[in-house]
């Protein structure tokens, strides 16, 4: 699904069950992993890849915002979408970054901080529609510009 197009009937009632199947997954992960020592050095190892990519590959301005650091002007094949979070890193090409979009952003780092490096993983497990990934639903499906606001 392409950011702010119209979201297909019925996407309310199956973004409420993935975040309830999210949940239930959740109950399987060692509570030693979550919002751990552990998750802590995963969110530390994220961050730190997200800042040598960022560092590498960012051409636009570099500051932080909102407890992120924003790396702009990334080319299009280093990130997805209109962006990505890696620990405490979002890494974007030349679009405009609102504070709706860092408040979705902010939220992915919260996630990698209360999963640490399963959140890869938990991700990708999630799926690549946002309308169907928790982790996009939980960020804000309107924030994130996946569906217009008020839909």
């Amino acid at each position: 699904m392409s950011p702010t197009r119209t979201p297909p009937a019925g996407w309310r009632e199956a973004a409420h069950e993935a975040l309830a199947r999210g949940r239930r997954w959740d109950r399987w992960i060692p509570s030693v992993l979550l919002d751990s020592p552990v998750s802590r050095l995963g969110y530390l190892w994220g961050t730190a890849v997200g800042l040598l990519w960022g560092t590498l590959w960012s051409t636009g301005r570099v500051e932080k915002r909102q407890g992120l650091w924003v790396f702009r002007g990334m080319p299009g094949w280093t990130f997805g979408r209109g962006g990505v979070c890696v620990g405490g890193c979002f890494l974007t090409g030349s679009g405009r970054v609102t504070t709706g979009l860092l408040r979705h952003e902010a939220v992915h780092k919260r996630q990698w901080q209360r999963y640490g490096a399963l959140m890869p993983l938990l991700y990708l497990l999630a799926g690549r529609n946002p309308l169907t990934n928790r982790f996009e639903i939980e960020a804000g499906l309107e924030d994130g510009r996946y569906v217009p606001r008020g839909s």
